[in-house]
């Protein structure tokens, strides 16, 4: 059995960590750590999980979480920072949902989330932990930086074109939709059901701080098929906030510079050993309900009226494929498990 210590389980990924976490076949949760909820057992904060969780949170210790075989952090930003050299300094595995290590570049992370990098010493050592680019890399990382959730959708529905490079990089749209529980658990006005319910509103659309781990994924992509390794993709990423609880639906736009690319065959070919994408037949149009709990990504392709513009439909529940069920991909990956332990139920319906 893998023992699992988590720090920071008190938010919705944190919940999400523990529900999937308490039925996976190969892991046991030995640490759960919350200083504002010490002594609490878990099952008064998550009713959910009486019967499933019996530990108490208690406050992070060192030993205690040193004797784990992977510790997951679902922390806000730069906590992570300032406790996991120490824990990788043990010889734990750790897997960040934050996005503490994410950005390579220390001054774009700083820029964005506006404080001090207390770990710049440990970027190099993160590897991004989005399975279908890098599951080789992850299998033998210390270091797991677990991708956002927006950034999950974009950067999985424009691969099978970066890859192909038949796309102009010079004008990619993506808008994104999420669910309330994408703005945490905390408390605030702007997330108050009467105030989200029966609305639809767009935010950050002059900039959101997911949108430099996506633009760096991207051009990852588009340098490993041929191009420069130089910034070069243009793109342009609207949030949207929807008037549900969980789930995300990415729609994104790309200009076709080889009109003989049949798209459909291109994003079946690339996915088609992909435990948790899935390209749905021409013409579909993907549900967030379809995968809804689950860890999958469910993805159609369009090209309108069989011009030059590309439409990629993606859907994912950003609290599993886009946080916390991705997390426990990469944790079966790098500690030699079937990829799809403890993560293969079927979306909740209704």
């Amino acid at each position: 059995m893998i023992k699992v210590g988590i720090v920071g389980a008190t938010g919705y990924t944190g919940a999400e960590l523990l529900r999937l976490l308490a039925v996976h076949p190969e892991a046991e949760v030995a640490v759960i750590t919350s200083r504002s909820e010490k002594g609490k057992p878990v099952a008064d904060l998550y009713p959910s999980l009486r019967g499933h969780i019996d530990l108490a949170f208690s406050d992070p210790n060192l030993d205690q979480l040193a004797a784990c075989d992977i510790v997951f952090f679902a922390t806000p930003h730069g906590v992570a920072q300032s406790m996991v050299g120490h824990i990788l300094q043990r010889g734990v595995k750790v897997i960040d949902l934050s996005a503490d290590f994410r950005i390579r570049d220390v001054q774009v992370w700083e820029s964005w989330y506006g404080q001090p990098n207390a770990a710049p010493d440990l970027i190099s050592r993160a590897v991004y932990g989005l399975p279908e680019i890098n599951r080789d890399a992850i299998a033998s990382a210390t270091l797991i930086a677990c991708p956002g959730c927006y950034p999950t959708t974009v950067q999985l529905g424009f691969l099978p074109l970066l890859e192909a490079g038949c796309i102009d990089l010079n004008d990619l749209i993506a808008n994104s939709a999420s669910g309330v529980s994408g703005a945490g658990r905390q408390a605030s006005i702007n997330n108050l059901h009467t105030e989200v319910s029966d609305s639809f509103k767009a935010y950050a659309a002059s900039g959101h701080r997911h949108h430099p781990e996506i633009v760096q994924g991207l051009n990852d992509m588009a340098a490993l098929a041929g191009g420069s390794s130089q910034s070069m993709v243009n793109l342009t990423f609207v949030p949207h906030l929807l008037p549900i609880n969980r789930g995300i639906h990415s729609t994104l736009y790309a200009n076709l510079t080889d009109l003989s690319v049949d798209v459909q065959a291109l994003f079946e070919a690339r996915y088609a050993d992909e435990p948790f994408v899935d390209v749905l037949p021409a013409g579909s149009h993907p549900q967030t309900n379809s995968v809804r709990g689950s860890n999958y990504c469910r993805i159609a392709v369009h090209r309108p009226n069989g011009g030059a513009k590309v439409v990629v439909l993606v859907v994912e529940d950003n609290l599993t494929k886009g946080a916390s069920g991705q997390a426990i991909q990469c944790m079966n990956i790098v500690c030699g498990l079937a990829e799809n332990a403890g993560l293969a139920a079927p979306a909740l319906l209704p």
